[in-house]
């Protein structure tokens, strides 16, 4: 589960560095929060995720780790593609598409959180 995490971390960081360049080439910056959500919650997070995965095998073994794996690696491409669309086309009818991907993200964190706090100590 951790490598997991991390490869695709990886591939949320070039999506969210080319995003950044292309802003910065062609001087419009109407896509940064898409991009800073690609960046935290993509590289940064599924990073982070990764790495704790990796140090705490058996906290990636569990039903709770598959499924914020999947939540997360589903929630957060609707969450972020409807918002590019939203911002793109002005149309704010993808709200709502928006928000079921960013409850998908929190409730993946959560079971991430709850994974953690059932660890015990050593």
């Amino acid at each position: 589960m951790g490598m997991r995490f991390l490869k695709i971390a990886a591939v949320y960081f070039i999506i969210a560095v080319c995003l950044g360049l292309v802003m910065g080439i062609i001087h419009n910056f109407a896509f940064a929060s898409v991009h800073a959500h690609l960046n935290l919650l993509g590289w940064v997070s599924m990073a982070i995720f990764g790495i704790i995965y990796l140090l705490f095998p058996t906290a990636a073994e569990t039903k709770l780790a598959k499924t914020h794996f999947w939540l997360h690696n589903i929630g957060l491409p609707i969450m972020q593609g409807a918002l590019f669309i939203m911002i793109l086309s002005g149309n704010e009818a993808f709200t709502i598409v928006t928000i079921i991907g960013s409850l998908m993200v929190v409730l993946g964190i959560l079971l991430f959180v709850i994974n953690l706090l059932r660890l015990k100590e050593k």
